[in-house]
């Protein structure tokens, strides 16, 4: 018989690299309806040579990436390790971790998360279910994204579950079947700029609020052939160091003007990308905090209600979610829609490592 009580850690590292999230979760089960709540959560920052390696590793070799794997389990089982001796954490069910992707390539059958090698279960002392991409790319799909489930099970009272995070993908119910795409590129870019004034993020958007929008770059942006693809799709930092900074680079304007023009065209993608443009839409991820790109996509979606939640949702959604997908599969049942990925099917994607 399967439980109706599960006491998890979902571990979560975004594109944005802003550092590896942990959540503490108890989720229930009550008439087959899931609740959840949040206890212990925090992100723990990532050092400056590991932000540079994990910036980097997209050109590395076979070996190279071998190793950085083998040093990013380490680092992440003692995160992990650190977070459960901190917080006193007790019966643990097990830790669910998505790892750092590294290389996504769904159109060439390959996707690498980093820092899900089975080693990371006896280090940690814990049962870890995590590498949930892999078998999802390997039947077909995009191997993302993977939180839809999360926000169909979770997050049902909402139109539209959208995050802002390293890229921006939305999830919502299509007739009784959930679709879910990427939508753009979102922090991987906007930090990109700020680092080159030597700041971590653009605090609210306001360095972006005193840009001008360039009219030439934008209109360049909103006609990338990725947009007019149909979903299923996902996007990978591929596309961000292939396409999107040589475009912008070729533009001699200042760093605030690229700021301005790539927050519209997050915004106006966005309103492009909803086949319906009122409701209630859940925003989370660090771009919920950008306060002008909030606006701007208010100002090309003036009849949604754009909902923000409260700041451990908002900072701790995916982690929350992977540590569902965890749960799930520890129960054998399906954590992947073929509907989303584009797999052949429905699936319980991901692997059991016991300590």
């Amino acid at each position: 018989m399967k439980k109706d009580y599960y006491n998890v850690i979902g571990v979560m590292s975004g594109t944005s690299l802003d550092g590896v999230d942990l959540a503490h979760i108890q989720f229930q089960i009550k008439n087959n309806k899931w609740a959840f709540e949040i206890l212990e959560c925090e992100t723990i920052s990532y050092s400056s040579s590991w932000v540079s390696d994990l910036k980097t590793a997209v050109d590395y070799t076979k070996n190279q990436l071998e190793d950085l794997n083998k040093n990013y389990t380490q680092l992440l089982a003692s995160i992990i390790s650190d977070f459960i001796k901190r917080h006193d954490l007790k019966n643990l069910d097990a830790v669910c971790s998505h790892g750092h992707t590294i290389l996504h390539q769904p159109h060439n059958g390959f996707t690498l998360q980093i820092g899900n090698l089975p080693e990371i279960a006896k280090l940690t002392q814990q049962k870890v279910v995590c590498d949930f991409r892999v078998q999802d790319v390997q039947l077909g799909g995009q191997g993302a994204p993977l939180v839809p489930i999360g926000d169909r099970i979770l997050f049902r009272e909402y139109d539209y579950c959208m995050n802002l995070g390293g890229f921006s993908n939305v999830s919502f119910e299509e007739n009784n079947t959930r679709i879910a795409f990427d939508i753009s590129a979102v922090n991987t870019v906007l930090n990109f700029y700020a680092n080159l004034l030597g700041l971590d993020y653009d605090d609210k958007g306001q360095i972006s609020r005193t840009g001008n929008c360039n009219a030439d770059l934008l209109n360049e942006l909103n006609a990338l052939g990725f947009y007019q693809k149909k979903h299923p799709k996902s996007l990978g930092f591929e596309f961000v160091k292939e396409i999107i900074l040589p475009m912008m680079e070729r533009y001699s304007i200042s760093i605030e003007d690229k700021l301005h023009t790539y927050t519209e065209h997050i915004a106006v993608q966005i309103a492009l990308a909803l086949p319906k443009k009122n409701g209630r839409m859940l925003t989370t991820g660090g771009g919920a905090y950008n306060d002008f790109l909030i606006e701007r996509i208010q100002f090309h979606l003036p009849e949604m209600d754009i909902v923000i939640p409260s700041k451990k949702i908002l900072e701790f959604k995916e982690a929350l979610i992977f540590a569902l997908l965890g749960v799930l599969k520890m129960r054998g049942e399906v954590n992947a829609l073929h509907s989303v990925t584009g797999a052949e099917y429905d699936h319980s994607s991901g692997e059991i490592y016991d300590s």
